[in-house]
């Protein structure tokens, strides 16, 4: 059961390095919301978040999620009271888009364009949200973050605002400890039982459906099942030893920055009160119809430069 203490440690450590994110993310946010700083900001980027159907204080956890990582922006989202709709739209612009720096660091370890990676993602997370708020026209009601407390009364004077926000903080490491141990623990026991290897051996007809070659298997499952940070080090371990092409490399990771970590990346706003389903249905559509318009657009074009080669 070697696993399963790996699992626990690991879960444990991981929950205190993302908790010394979130708890001062949370704290600072919440206190900044009580001070002129933060109306003054969100009210010269409203024009621009109204466009995704959002106020302009909702800038906050999509700056955080970009260029920090997912557990940032969800606190930045669990200190302000924002609509289902918004947290919505947030969760899925988030999904396509965050992490940015080191994600993208880890493409281009692999030999993916840094500027491909980006305009994809920054794109989709865009576009989505768009779309939602066109095609969506409920979710009016207050979202309810799971069991962070409701906040009944505006808090008066800066020892009560801190307290709420050491409060909020303290609910948010306890839902965060709640799903990455558990997940750490069943991310060891599939290591153990090498489900990673089997895993990309039931993916070879997805391969096929993606028009990439079967060696790029391993590369796909360690993204969807990890993640492009977690699972770094499979990713470029698989790409360098299975020798996989640099076209194929780029459709996998075109796939994968659209739906990647499936199992940790929806789980992590269950706390948000949003239903999970929706976002990971959307971001394996789109992440399958663009790796297909991608994939077939490359083939189209590699035909083309042959027969004019050909007749040159």
């Amino acid at each position: 059961m070697s696993w399963l203490k790996e699992g626990v440690v690991n879960g444990l450590k991981t929950t205190w390095g993302l908790g010394k994110i979130i708890f001062p993310i949370t704290i600072i946010v919440v206190l900044l919301q009580h001070t002129p700083v933060l109306p003054w900001i969100t009210e010269l980027i409203e024009p621009i978040m109204g466009i995704f159907g959002l106020r302009g204080e909702a800038a906050i956890p999509l700056v955080l999620g970009n260029f920090l990582n997912l557990y940032a922006g969800i606190a930045g989202i669990l200190s302000m009271e924002l609509t289902v709709k918004e947290v919505f739209i947030l969760a899925v612009m988030m999904s396509f888009a965050h992490n940015l720096l080191i994600e993208t660091g880890v493409a281009s370890k692999v030999g993916v364009k840094i500027s491909v990676i980006l305009t994809v993602r920054i794109a989709l997370a865009a576009i989505s949200a768009i779309v939602i708020n066109l095609v969506w026209q409920g979710g009016s009601e207050i979202a309810q973050y799971g069991m962070a407390p409701v906040e009944q009364v505006v808090p008066e004077g800066w020892m009560a605002i801190t307290l709420l926000g050491f409060e909020k903080a303290f609910y948010g490491v306890v839902q965060l400890a709640m799903i990455v141990i558990p997940l750490m623990i069943a991310i060891q026991f599939l290591r153990h039982i090498h489900f990673l290897e089997k895993l990309s051996r039931w993916m070879r007809p997805f391969t096929r459906l993606l028009g990439v070659e079967s060696n790029a298997a391993l590369t796909l499952a360690a993204g969807l099942i990890f993640g492009l940070a977690y699972g770094a080090g499979v990713m470029i371990q698989a790409v360098h030893e299975d020798g996989v092409s640099h076209r194929d490399v780029t459709i996998s990771f075109i796939f994968l920055v659209a739906c990647h970590a499936v199992v940790e990346d929806t789980l992590l706003f269950i706390p948000l009160g949003i239903n999970v389903l929706p976002l990971l249905l959307i971001r394996l559509f789109v992440a399958l119809i663009l790796a297909i318009i991608v994939s077939r657009m490359w083939k189209k074009r590699t035909s083309v430069e042959g027969v004019v080669g050909v007749h040159d």
